[in-house]
């Protein structure tokens, strides 16, 4: 899969070198890309943003500069799908992010100050798919932090990426349902003991109270997703 992330702030995604993803750039399952869009600006103060239209407080992102790195990014891309996180977009979710995990090609645009010029999205739509993504009912300060979450959301699910495949099917939110607690050793720890059944070498048992405490967190944490 390729990923490119376009931002004013492209250091922000050094991150991506570690960990798992980080591995996964290294094996070549994910060749990730992040461009500076200020490299697309011709003024000697590289401006990205300028008042609005209509009045208004901030600043909004000029077009000009999206145009050239949409253009650089799509001129080698097939059918790339355009992802700006906004919080007027729709909500990302385990579900969303398995169906981008099938796509070839991601491009992320990271906006500040009050947004992107409106019709950067109508031009993107033109040289490929556009989804505006949201992370929450929350405001950020730019599209940064929701991009690195995405990110890391989807590139997980890419085959390979992950060691174990069995670990992803058991989480929270792929069956609809929060994660089941976990433990590990010792059996007792301040006071603490694991569960008995955890210890019984039951599997029936064991996977029944999973499943139990699945539901039960559910209902007490995102009753929301049992109305689903």
């Amino acid at each position: 899969m390729r990923i490119d992330v376009v931002s004013i702030f492209p250091s922000f995604f050094d991150v991506l070198e570690v960990s798992l993803l980080g591995r996964a750039r290294g094996n070549g399952l994910l060749d990730i890309r992040v461009h500076d869009l200020r490299d697309h600006t011709h003024d000697r103060h590289r401006t990205v943003d300028d008042t609005p239209y209509g009045g208004g407080a901030g600043m909004v992102m000029k077009p000009e500069p999206w145009g050239e790195a949409i253009d650089a990014i799509a001129a080698d891309a097939d059918d790339p799908v355009f992802i700006f996180p906004s919080p007027a977009g729709e909500v990302f979710t385990q579900a969303t992010a398995r169906e981008l995990a099938q796509e070839r090609h991601l491009v992320f645009g990271c906006g500040r100050y009050e947004g992107i010029d409106e019709r950067v999205f109508s031009y993107a739509a033109t040289r490929g798919r556009v989804r505006l993504m949201s992370l929450g009912d929350y405001v950020l300060n730019g599209g940064e932090v929701a991009a690195m979450a995405m990110i890391e959301a989807v590139g997980r699910l890419v085959p390979g990426v992950v060691g174990n495949p069995e670990s992803l099917v058991e989480e929270s939110h792929e069956a609809g349902l929060l994660e089941y607690p976990s433990y590990t050793k010792p059996a007792s720890w301040r006071g603490y003991d694991v569960p008995d059944v955890l210890l019984s070498g039951h599997h029936g048992r064991v996977s029944q109270w999973r499943h139990d405490q699945q539901v039960e967190r559910t209902r007490e944490r995102r009753p929301d997703l049992l109305a689903d």
